[in-house]
């Protein structure tokens, strides 16, 4: 059965000296260790996380994905590659940097690997003509955060930029970052463990009940990291506060549920049971094969969960594994 693998990241080797003309003691770089194998994404001298070949280096990359049996596999920026903190001009160069070297890290395998883009989602108009250049070059999409400082996904400019990808038929993966805390989230990883996914549901939660899904093309392909975070779980407390409060339904004219055919997540939830409600949530046609390949905090075994989910047919994984994933990035 065929896999496609939708969601994967790359750093390419950004060199300190390239990253400080950006800026230097903010703009990521990768330290490879001595050997090669390992390395650690740094911010001027700060370790920020620690990383193995498979992120820089195509070659093994592919000799991992013949291991877990995936056909494609779709990589895009690694978040702290965004720049949004920048003014969108003066990041313009860094940004079309990492996108030539996320095509160049493709064609090793252009039949295996295949790219989206980062764009300078702080600019409206060098957004959208970055992603649709990037479209033009060969990227088969574009990977957003789900926002930017204090504005979520229904702040204006950012539902322009997805009704641009929309009308200009560029699909978008939206993957949260710079996750909220106010410092009470310190060790264990906390931030990656609630706070992510609940940044997740706010970027779904902001579009339906802001209105924006409403001004948004149909043709606006969107999808959602790690199985919508929050959302599927906790879709039933929205649809109920819809219900029963005014101040909740003010700006969307149909409650929560109404728009579960307008958006795509991936399958990145590591549980069967916690796949089952997202099949019962969405179904079947709206959920692609997503790994967080190659981070720890990814799927190991890479397509296993769905592969071997008791609740679903043949007809059901191939949707999963494959299909969904053809038809959104019209492969």
């Amino acid at each position: 059965m065929k896999k496609i693998d939708m969601h994967a990241h790359f750093f390419p080797r950004i060199t300190r000296e390239e990253a400080a003309r950006l800026d230097p003691a903010n703009a990521p770089w990768l330290r490879i260790d001595e050997g090669g194998e390992t390395g650690n994404i740094m911010l001027d001298d700060r370790a920020f996380r620690p990383v193995y070949r498979a992120l820089w280096d195509p070659a093994l990359r592919v000799e991992e994905l013949d291991r877990h049996g995936i056909d494609l596999q779709v990589v895009c920026a690694t978040p702290i590659m965004f720049g949004y903190r920048y003014d969108g001009h003066a990041v313009m160069d860094w940004v079309q940097r990492m996108n030539d070297l996320a095509l160049e890290h493709c064609a090793y395998a252009p039949t295996r690997l295949k790219a989206m883009a980062q764009v300078p989602l702080q600019d409206l108009d060098l957004a959208c003509a970055e992603a649709s250049r990037a479209k033009a070059s060969g990227h088969i999409g574009v990977q957003i955060g789900n926002h930017l400082g204090d504005k979520d996904l229904d702040d204006e400019p950012l539902v322009a930029f997805l009704r641009h990808c929309g009308n200009e038929h560029i699909p978008v993966l939206v993957h949260p970052w710079d996750m909220m805390t106010d410092g009470r989230m310190k060790r264990w990883m906390m931030p990656w463990l609630v706070a992510m996914p609940a940044e997740t549901q706010l970027s779904i939660l902001s579009l339906i009940l802001s209105g924006a899904f409403e001004r948004l093309p149909r043709s606006l392909k969107l999808c959602f990291a790690h199985g919508g975070g929050a959302f599927p779980y906790l879709l039933g407390r929205a649809e109920n506060a819809w219900h029963c409060r005014d101040i909740v339904r003010a700006d969307s004219p149909h409650p929560p549920s109404h728009y579960l055919d307008r958006f795509y997540v991936d399958s990145a939830v590591f549980d069967p049971r916690a796949l089952r409600l997202l099949v019962d949530t969405l179904g079947v046609e709206r959920i692609m094969l997503g790994s967080d390949h190659p981070f720890p905090l990814g799927e190991q075994n890479i397509g296993r969960l769905v592969a071997e989910q008791p609740d679903l047919d043949d007809a059901a994984r191939h949707r999963i594994l494959a299909a969904n994933a053809r038809e959104f990035f019209d492969l």
